[in-house]
C-alpha cells in the first residue's frame, strides 16, 4: 500500500489581522504581490474570491515557457481558510500535451490557514499538498517548480512577501 502525501507546510507570525491578510490572499490579482516562486505574472480577470466553486486564471511564467493556469477553489472560510486546485490552462502544461487535459486539476492543491494570534496579529500557514505528484519530485526540495528554488524556500518567501504588503 503506498503512503499518502503529507502537506508540505510553512507559517509565519504576520503582525496584521486575519481579515486583512485574508482579503490580499482572496485577491487573485495581487499574488503576484507575495508569490515567492517568482512563476506568476499576473491574473486574467480582476476579481476576488467570495467562495467554493469559484475560479480564477493565472498567468504563469517557467524555465522559459508561458502559460496559464486554472485555479478551481476548493475551501473557503472567510478569514480562516482558502485552498485551490491547480489545472492546466493550456494544452502546452497538460498531461502529454492533450487538450482533452486542459482544465482537468492535476491533483495537488495549495492554499492558506490564517490563525489569528492576539489582537493584530495573524499565523498565516501556508500549504502545499502534493497529493498523487511522485515523491521523487520532491527528493530535491521540489526545485521542479520554478527550476531554481524549492519549494519550502518559495514558500518562505512568499509568506515574508505576503508580511510586507500586509504591514506597509
Amino acid at each position: 500500500m503506498a503512503e499518502e502525501s503529507k502537506p508540505v507546510e510553512v507559517s509565519r507570525r504576520i503582525e496584521g489581522p486575519a481579515a486583512l491578510i485574508f482579503k490580499i490572499l482572496a485577491n487573485p490579482q495581487r499574488h503576484v504581490d507575495f508569490d515567492g516562486s517568482d512563476m506568476l505574472r499576473g491574473a486574467v480577470l480582476d476579481r476576488p474570491i467570495s467562495d467554493v466553486g469559484d475560479t480564477f486564471t493565472m498567468k504563469m511564467h517557467r524555465l522559459g515557457d508561458d502559460y496559464l493556469m486554472l485555479n478551481y477553489v476548493v475551501e473557503f472560510e472567510p478569514d480562516r481558510r482558502i485552498f485551490w486546485e491547480p489545472a492546466p490552462g493550456d494544452p502546452s502544461r497538460a498531461e502529454g500535451d492533450d487538450p482533452s487535459k486542459v482544465g482537468i486539476p492535476a491533483g495537488y492543491r495549495w492554499g492558506y490557514i490564517l490563525a489569528p494570534d492576539g489582537d493584530d496579529a495573524t499565523v498565516v500557514t501556508e500549504v502545499f499538498d502534493y497529493g498523487p505528484l511522485p515523491e521523487d519530485l520532491l527528493r530535491d526540495g521540489g526545485a521542479w517548480i520554478n527550476g531554481t528554488n524549492s519549494v519550502l524556500e518559495s514558500m518562505t518567501a512568499s509568506l515574508e512577501r505576503l508580511e510586507k504588503i500586509s504591514t506597509e
